[in-house]
């Protein structure tokens, strides 16, 4: 490779060597007009940034008020470019959180979610970490669906559960570390209807073997969330659900048991009679068991 680079080196000295003063001006000039080329190229690739030149306290300035605007995502780009030019400054630790909430009302979840896990990670001694877990519970809770879940009626229960279970997990976080929190009791709050709608997710899915005569697997699913959810509104039809696959799959003594249990817990069900539980409108904040 050396004597490559040497031969390269050789030849480019006796070119310039046996150029005429001409021939160098015309090569400089080639090459003065190739750089003016490429940053034209680049530069046409995209605007230019005022905010670079902008102080810190401008930049924090102008973020607040694109978040006082209501201008998510623009308030969560200025938050996110002051954090990263100056990131010992006195406004960094706010810029990261509030990065994270402006792009979580933005509907911006996983930007929101790298911001606020970066403050944790960073933070740890921070005044503000109560409502940095708070906002991560917030953030991954996420139950405004939109229009589409308006119009088809869908909430917590019917959707992948994992997210609710990473939310859940922040909200304790807050509840048990920091139970003095101004923050504590809507966390409790929300772990009470987390843990309702995954009780309910699986009465969903019990309900879903049930139908298609599966009924070891809905008895098991039944028995799973009677388990887990002991206190949760959706035990009412995992009982039901248990009773009826005992009794499809024969097994009489095991279905007359569950059949006590249900009757001693609803007394006033009338779900053995109709084979149809009264669901009640909710959302987050209407809790069924305090």
């Amino acid at each position: 490779m050396s004597d490559v680079i040497s031969d390269a080196s050789l030849r480019l000295a006796a070119i310039l060597g046996s150029s005429s003063k001409k021939s160098l001006s015309s090569l400089l000039l080639s090459l003065g007009v190739v750089c003016m080329a490429l940053s034209g190229c680049a530069g046409s690739d995209g605007q230019k940034d005022d905010t670079d030149i902008w102080s810190e306290t401008k930049l924090y300035s102008e973020a607040n008020e694109k978040l006082n605007d209501a201008d998510f995502a623009k308030c969560g780009k200025y938050f996110e470019k002051l954090e990263a030019r100056f990131p010992f400054g006195p406004y960094s630790q706010q810029a990261q959180i509030n990065a994270a909430y402006c792009y979580w009302k933005a509907q911006e979840q996983a930007q929101a979610l790298v911001a606020i896990d970066r403050f944790i990670k960073l933070h740890q001694g921070s005044p503000n970490l109560d409502y940095a877990y708070y906002l991560k519970g917030l953030i991954s809770f996420n139950d405004d669906l939109g229009w589409l879940g308006k119009f088809t009626g869908q909430d917590l229960s019917e959707r992948d559960p994992k997210a609710a279970k990473e939310a859940f997990e922040s909200f304790k976080v807050v509840v048990e570390r920091f139970p003095d929190s101004k923050y504590a009791p809507d966390a409790l709050d929300r772990m009470r209807y987390i843990v309702n709608s995954l009780a309910e997710a699986d009465v969903i899915v019990a309900r879903f073997y049930y139908q298609r005569g599966a009924y070891l697997a809905s008895a098991n699913r039944a028995q799973l969330v009677i388990r887990d959810y002991d206190r949760a509104p959706a035990v009412e039809e995992a009982l039901y659900l248990l009773v009826k696959s005992y009794e499809k799959l024969g097994m009489t003594d095991l279905s007359n048991d569950a059949a006590r249990v249900f009757k001693l817990n609803f007394p006033d069900s009338q779900m053995m009679i109709t084979g149809q539980r009264v669901q009640k409108e909710r959302r987050w904040w209407q809790i069924w068991n305090k």
